[in-house]
């Protein structure tokens, strides 16, 4: 692998966070709030459309993140130029199936990362500075998906960059994790009455964040604080007793007034 600056890397890597950004929450925004995607969602439950003005604040707030992950993301190669990580690019070195180990685990620890720092984020103390940008969307759109705050960012890229000194990673299991972490953090700002009423719920949806789940954090903020599974949510008690009941009977909107 070829070499470069901290610097390149930095301008790269914004470059490429930007790009992946505004393909994959731009284009998810266009399919589900177009007239197209409003056809298919559930016409009960559609009753509110965000502003222009919203959706500027979440893209300028996305921007600023995207230099904070391009840093985080520029010192890392350079950390894996001096050989200092655990970043490895050949297939043999721990075999084809740690890829989906090392995967798995890397999600599970980031799930629980997530859950505390964004439980912490909440403290009266903290929220002013670290995660009310994000929640100035009451509404949320795939555009809030990456608006963060500029502390906020800083906190969540350090899981990225500790994760890499800590677990043997091929960079095909990094990218996979990238990867999942932007089309998670999309569908589960994509809000629920963009859905059809026929979106499936079984037992196993159940043990996953999706878009109702989080839609409720950002209308209640005091519950459903997880990223991937509602493990965390279930064990401490930070999910809405009732919420299965009420996702059941589709009573989001009435259940959960937007604050």
């Amino acid at each position: 692998m070829i070499d470069h600056s901290f610097g390149f890397y930095g301008i790269a890597f914004f470059g490429i966070i930007l790009a992946r950004y505004f393909l994959v929450a731009g284009g998810t925004y266009l399919c589900f709030y177009s007239p197209l995607g409003k056809s298919v969602a559930n016409p009960k439950l559609l009753s509110w459309t965000p502003s222009l003005r919203s959706v500027q604040h979440d893209i300028k707030l996305s921007v600023l993140s995207a230099g904070v992950f391009a840093l985080a993301a520029a010192f890392i190669m350079s950390a894996y130029s001096e050989g200092i990580t655990r970043l490895y690019s050949h297939l043999q070195q721990s075999g084809l199936w740690y890829l989906g180990v090392s995967y798995g685990a890397v999600l599970v620890l980031q799930d629980a990362y997530f859950y505390f720092t964004h439980r912490l984020f909440h403290h009266p103390l903290l929220f002013r500075w670290l995660h009310q940008g994000h929640h100035r969307s009451r509404y949320p759109t795939p555009w809030t998906s990456f608006a963060f705050d500029p502390l906020e960012a800083i906190v969540q890229s350090l899981f990225l960059v500790g994760i890499v000194f800590v677990i043997p990673l091929h960079f095909i299991t990094l990218i996979a994790v990238l990867t999942t972490m932007t089309v998670w953090a999309v569908l589960n700002h994509l809000g629920i009455d963009r859905l059809p009423s026929s979106f499936p719920h079984h037992w196993l949806g159940r043990w996953f964040i999706g878009p109702a789940h989080h839609s409720v954090h950002h209308r209640r903020y005091t519950v459903h604080y997880g990223l991937y599974f509602t493990f965390w949510d279930k064990l401490l008690g930070t999910q809405d007793p009732n919420y299965e009941q009420k996702m059941g009977d589709r009573q989001i909107n009435q259940s959960y007034p937007r604050i």
